[in-house]
């Protein structure tokens, strides 16, 4: 196996933006790293997060997940982004499908659309922009902890509302509300 340097180190790197396999070799790396995992307070109640830095000026978070909490449908706008589960199982939740990025407030999802996965520690993905989904932790009693990286940095995340088929646009979040 041979091991090449982080991107962030490189000088290509540094002149172009990380590519989604580029924050999923971060994300990895990153959920790798004990003793960073193991430094996250967790909270029962509420998911608890930790901004890192992540490579070519992307955007990189620690997150963690008491049991039997997620975050609702969303998606990351124009951003690129992965994430890995560094410790626990999440659950994925996600459509296989591309909706408009603006000037709808109301669509009806064709049938076929819905995409599951279940990532156990270790595990993680990459998605492109517009990606909709949710991720859950299902566990009864076990925290999740996850990292994840956008690039380029969320610029807002918008939160749906999901009855059946019908994906509804419930409201949009910006920078300034999570951070």
């Amino acid at each position: 196996m041979s091991v090449s340097p982080a991107p962030s180190t490189t000088a290509s790197a540094v002149a172009s933006a990380p590519t989604q396999a580029d924050l999923l070799d971060f994300v990895r790396r990153t959920a790798a790293d004990a003793e960073l995992i193991s430094s996250l307070p967790l909270d029962p109640e509420g998911r608890t997060w930790v901004r890192l830095e992540g490579p070519g000026g992307s955007e990189a978070w620690l997150i963690g997940w008491p049991p039997g909490t997620g975050t609702g449908w969303h998606d990351h706008a124009e951003s690129v982004g992965a994430f890995v589960t560094a410790s626990g199982e999440l659950k994925e939740n996600s459509l296989a499908a591309r909706l408009p990025a603006d000037g709808w407030r109301t669509l009806e999802l064709s049938d076929g659309v819905d995409r599951q996965r279940r990532l156990s520690a270790g595990t993680g993905r990459s998605f492109g922009q517009h990606h909709v989904h949710e991720v859950l932790n299902e566990s009864p009693d076990e925290h999740a902890i996850s990292v994840h990286a956008y690039y380029p940095p969320l610029p807002q995340i918008r939160r749906y509302s999901r009855a059946g088929q019908v994906l509804r646009l419930e409201h949009v979040e910006r920078p300034e509300d999570w951070q």
